[in-house]
């Protein structure tokens, strides 16, 4: 694994090399190294305002990159008209570098520290819609449900993890914490965090799959009754209804 001293060396190198680039015209640190909340697991990202095509910028970077530093695979995140690019080095050293236009150079949240360049000011990132993981997690229940019901056991315990990620958004959403990735899970209260457990899938064996299905639709049906009552008692009965059958 890489050392603290490699990726601090690397930011500076990624630095100088922005600084001395005609097409970059700002840079910032977001993420934990941004506010002084990094550790020594933590990876480096950078936004970079271009004024210039951003695919001949990346390009340019990706090249050095692998050139310079030995990247041994690059991948893009899905973005508006930024391009994300994030890099895995030697030593499990990671990079996300954020491509975006001059005009969307600026802060979108609080991790985020200019290092030159000009910042915008910018709408701040969009919280998870609740209504959409509520959707998506009554949809994951059903299915998983369905899946049990036709035997097929890996597609069930897919549906049924994925339906705990989305209460445990909601929780996160719930309660003011970061609701995506699971960023905010560990700041959830053990009242929420101890039914959880009986959520994971032990095995995908049909018995394993239909308990972890109806502790997983029980601690949705809590969530909710805590983030709308209303809604928890138009679904209730038919999250109750199929946690009953999940056990036949």
């Amino acid at each position: 694994m890489f050392s603290v001293e490699d990726r601090d060396r690397l930011r500076e190198r990624l630095i100088q090399f922005a600084e001395a680039d005609e097409a970059v015209t700002g840079a910032a640190l977001t993420g934990s190294q941004a506010n002084g909340h990094s550790d020594e697991w933590s990876d480096t990202d950078l936004v970079l305002a271009i004024r210039d095509e951003l695919a001949v910028s990346s390009s340019r970077w990706t090249q050095w990159l692998h050139d310079e530093f030995g990247a041994l695979h690059h991948w893009d995140l899905p973005a508006d008209r930024r391009i994300i690019r994030v890099f895995l080095l030697p030593g499990w050293l990671e990079v996300d570098i954020s491509f975006c236009p001059e005009e969307e150079f600026g802060p979108r949240g609080p991790q985020w520290r200019t290092i030159f360049g000009e910042e915008r000011s910018l709408a701040p990132f969009p919280r998870p819609d609740r209504d959409a993981l509520i959707g998506l997690a009554w949809h994951h229940a059903l299915h998983a449900h369905i899946s049990v019901q036709r035997g097929r056991a890996w597609q069930a315990e897919y549906w049924i993890s994925a339906l705990r990620d989305h209460v445990v958004a909601l929780a996160c959403l719930r309660l003011g914490h970061t609701a995506v990735h699971a960023k905010g899970a560990h700041l959830l209260p053990m009242t929420m965090t101890v039914p959880l457990e009986a959520t994971l899938v032990r095995s995908v064996t049909e018995p394993e799959l239909r308990r972890a299905l109806k502790a997983a639709v029980t601690v949705l049906t809590d969530e909710l009754e805590r983030a709308d009552s209303q809604l928890a008692t138009r679904l209730g009965p038919m999250l109750a209804e199929l946690g009953e059958r999940s056990q036949e």
